[in-house]
């Protein structure tokens, strides 16, 4: 897994196109400072072909999800965004309740 950096959030969201239009898949409570989440996108580096993007959210201070039974009912149109301040990084739908707050994001890339 990769870290992501906030140096690298503006590219990041613009290479995924702040996943408008993007499907959660799964989220996972590892532990109560440790969360999964697997999210489909389009990547604009690859043409805007579908692939999937794992994240793992560490050391997490705060966190508003979604019942997995109800990820395919989230309103992705207006996407996500990943900001970062004071240490840590806040990642959430912007049309929905679903956040998460950590002080640190790895991703991995996958198959669709």
């Amino acid at each position: 897994m990769k870290p992501l950096l906030e140096k690298d959030l503006q590219s990041f969201l613009k290479r995924f196109g702040n996943f408008v239009d993007a499907e959660f898949r799964d989220v996972k409570v590892i532990s109560p400072t440790l969360i999964e989440v697997i999210i489909a996108a389009q990547d604009e580096a690859r043409g805007f072909d579908w692939l999937t993007i794992h994240f793992e959210f560490s050391d997490v201070s705060d966190a508003s999800l979604i019942d997995n039974d109800k990820l395919l009912h989230v309103d992705m149109e207006d996407g996500l965004s990943i900001s970062y301040k004071n240490n840590t990084f806040i990642f959430k739908s912007n049309n929905s309740t679903f956040q998460i707050i950590s002080s640190s994001i790895k991703y991995q890339e996958g198959q669709f």
